[in-house]
């Protein structure tokens, strides 16, 4: 393999390994809002029980999502010079920002969240987790923000020419809300939502169907499934959104989505299929004539700019981002039926002793983790083969001196430790999981004793 397709290899390793872990993060520190708030309110120590049991599984997330995100940083100054120099205006000022607004709040609260207790009182306890939840989401805001530049440059001018030319930012507004970036931030932060949701939703199904820590276990799970509706629905809305969007700024990316080549006719949707690109056909497919072209323009005739209006090469690879795309819109829809049925859970518990359901629940915390995963899929590789959309090409972007030897070797030792990582984090997560909270059976017999007297 040559040095390109390594060094792309690499980063989409690395990126993808990474990605698994602020999203839970982020899902899990509005959920750990919700519950400290609920025990303020009610003063009922099973949902201080809970936020407690969520703070030890919220730092570990968080402690791995750290430690795998800084090899990126390294990554763009020793495969891509040539791409760091040309956005480094734009990227550091958004990295700068990020550290000043998100990893402040988040490290200097975050010893208070998973030390504090008892040290401090409990409304500063909560101040401290509300800080540490805004900075998760802050960072995620700051980095979307890089990314949707490269989607969708704005608010600068080209300094230099050749291997020397650089991007340096003339409106730093314009920069930070360019075209894309705010409907992009919206629905990367439900998709993380989505995740730390189903990741409560996962864990308090296993519980119930293990019948342990069961009042802790149901009061989770109809917490989480509050937060799971929500994300699922906004997150719909916001791909919505999105795609109207890319049909102005990246319509090669839109036609890639549904496969579409012809600029003169209406776009269709098709539910799923296989794209055949020599013939520009899709293969055994199901489509909704016209609908693409209903949900962007509100007009099921109006026709949508196709990939034929792309020269050859400056089209994307269009069965990957097809493919992506679709599956990642049925894991959605899944999403959100299971999150409907999880809020019947508030009406009734009968749907706590159908054990096929919970199980369903459980293995469920995958569709967030796949569906963010082919989300960031179709959108980067929708994007090729443009580094920064128009302007620099992936090709353009590489190391000059870097060799394709040294990108496998440092390859090959990110996968080992990345892995060495990943098993860690699985067991610790277990152990946890299986230690469970504490002192539920105490907490649970005062609970009903208070509903008792209560009524």
């Amino acid at each position: 393999m040559d040095v390109e397709i390594l060094a792309r290899l690499q980063f989409a390793f690395t990126i993808a390994f990474h990605y698994i872990y602020p999203p839970l993060s982020i899902g899990l520190g509005v959920l750990l809002v919700v519950m400290e708030a609920m025990y303020l309110k009610t003063k009922n120590k099973l949902y201080e029980n809970m936020t407690r049991f969520w703070v030890k599984v919220f730092a570990l997330t968080f402690a791995i999502g750290v430690a795998t995100g800084i090899v990126m940083e390294f990554e763009f100054g020793t495969n891509w010079s040539t791409y760091s120099r040309f956005v480094g205006d734009v990227f550091g000022s958004a990295l700068a920002a990020e550290g000043i607004f998100a990893f402040f709040l988040e490290s200097g609260f975050l010893a208070i969240l998973v030390f504090g207790w008892n040290k401090v009182s409990p409304k500063v306890h909560f101040f401290s987790t509300i800080m540490v939840s805004l900075g998760s989401m802050m960072s995620a805001v700051w980095i979307v923000i890089a990314n949707s530049w490269q989607q969708t440059p704005a608010g600068f001018h080209i300094v230099g020419e050749g291997i020397n030319a650089r991007a340096e930012i003339t409106d730093f507004w314009e920069m930070v809300f360019n075209p894309s970036s705010m409907e992009r931030l919206a629905h990367v932060l439900s998709g993380a939502w989505l995740a730390g949701a189903f990741l409560v939703l996962s864990v308090s199904a296993y519980y119930i169907l293990k019948n342990k820590h069961i009042e802790f276990a149901k009061s989770s799970f109809k917490i989480a499934a509050g937060l799971a509706l929500f994300a699922s629905l906004f997150q719909l809305y916001t791909g919505h959104q999105s795609a109207v969007g890319i049909s102005k700024t990246q319509p090669a990316k839109l036609a890639a989505f549904e496969a579409h080549f012809d600029s003169s006719a209406a776009g269709d949707l098709y539910l799923f299929g296989w794209v055949n690109e020599e013939q520009q056909e899709v293969k055994f497919g199901a489509r909704i004539p016209g609908m693409l072209s209903y949900l962007v323009y509100g007009d099921s005739k109006k026709p949508i700019t196709g990939l034929n209006s792309f020269k050859p090469e400056d089209r994307p690879p269009v069965n990957i981002v097809f493919q992506s795309y679709h599956v990642m819109v049925a894991i959605g829809f899944m999403l959100i039926a299971l999150g409907i049925i999880a809020v019947f859970s508030w009406r009734s518990d009968k749907m706590f002793s159908k054990k096929w359901l919970m199980r369903i629940f459980i293995f469920a915390v995958l569709g967030p983790q796949i569906a963010n995963q082919l989300g960031w899929i179709s959108a980067e590789v929708g994007r090729q083969p443009w580094i920064v959309y128009g302007l620099l090409r992936t090709s353009e972007g590489l190391s000059k001196v870097v060799s394709a030897e040294q990108i496998m070797f440092s390859l090959i030792l990110f996968m080992i430790i990345y892995s060495l990582l990943f098993v860690l984090f699985i067991y610790l997560l277990n152990e946890k999981i299986k230690h469970g909270p504490e002192h539920t059976e105490l907490i649970s017999s005062e609970y009903q004793n208070q509903k008792s007297i209560l009524k």
